[in-house]
């Protein structure tokens, strides 16, 4: 309701009877989305259904990963429900999805050994992981309150002490977008130097959770990509210094 509202008091109704031009911004931002979103999934989905030579599932391949890194105190659960796979550095522990940790799919061994980057990432103090996560709670504010604050000043006479203060709070949540394209970037290289240095796939497989691993980044350059056209268009409309009139 309140992105609603403030994308009438900078949209159509700054605009009146024309469509807002910025809205092309949001509408390529949603299409690089969705289209990374349809190709991570279509490439998950293929090699879901690829039994790995080996027959080791998820969890077998993370606690090998992990084992062979020396990482005997990170912890393998399995998520239950619809939760993401993911790897928290608070309590080390690697938490797979249901079926990717029962899975003995090359898509299960790739997303595990993808999280098991991670951890490697955090033994090793990789320095974009914890920037990114001394990030988190500056960033889950800044995103709570960037479009409220926006808002409140349009509704306070175009207030551009609180409109500025709202840009740069979501500006903290593209900067984080973009903080995490090389934490990504880099556990699935990692993952993939670990499956082959373990022996987890064979030569084929490994071509297949390379392309479920590079589908998956993609998805977070397109997150970036659209936080970057949605922060430009809140600029373009709202971070000039001059009242717009309706």
């Amino acid at each position: 309701m309140v992105t609603g509202m403030l994308l009438y008091y900078g949209g159509l109704g700054y605009y009146g009877m024309y469509m807002d031009p910025t809205y092309l911004l949001v509408i390529i931002g949603m299409l690089l989305c969705l289209g990374a979103s349809a190709l991570v999934n279509s490439t998950m989905n293929k090699y879901s259904r690829v039994r790995n030579m080996a027959g080791i599932t998820g969890a077998d391949a993370a606690r090998r990963i992990l084992n062979s890194e020396g990482l005997y105190d990170v912890t393998v659960e399995c998520l239950s429900g619809r939760q993401g796979d993911h790897y928290d550095p608070r309590t080390k522990t690697v938490r797979l999805s249901q079926e990717n940790y029962t899975s003995v799919s090359v898509t299960a061994v790739g997303v595990a050994a993808h999280e098991c980057g991670h951890a490697i990432q955090h033994a090793k103090g990789y320095a974009p992981l914890s920037i990114r996560s001394a990030l988190v709670p500056v960033v889950n504010i800044g995103s709570n309150l960037g479009i409220p604050l926006i808002l409140i000043g349009v509704l306070l006479g175009w207030n551009q002490v609180l409109i500025q203060i709202g840009i740069w709070a979501f500006s903290l949540a593209v900067l984080f977008q973009l903080i995490t394209l090389p934490v990504e970037f880099n556990a699935s290289s990692r993952a993939v130097a670990k499956v082959e240095q373990y022996g987890l796939l064979g030569a084929q497989e490994t071509m297949g959770c390379k392309k479920v691993l590079r589908a998956a980044a993609l998805t977070y350059v397109a997150a970036a990509a659209s936080s970057i056209l949605q922060l430009l268009r809140l600029i373009l409309l709202f971070g000039n210094n001059r009242r717009r009139n309706d």
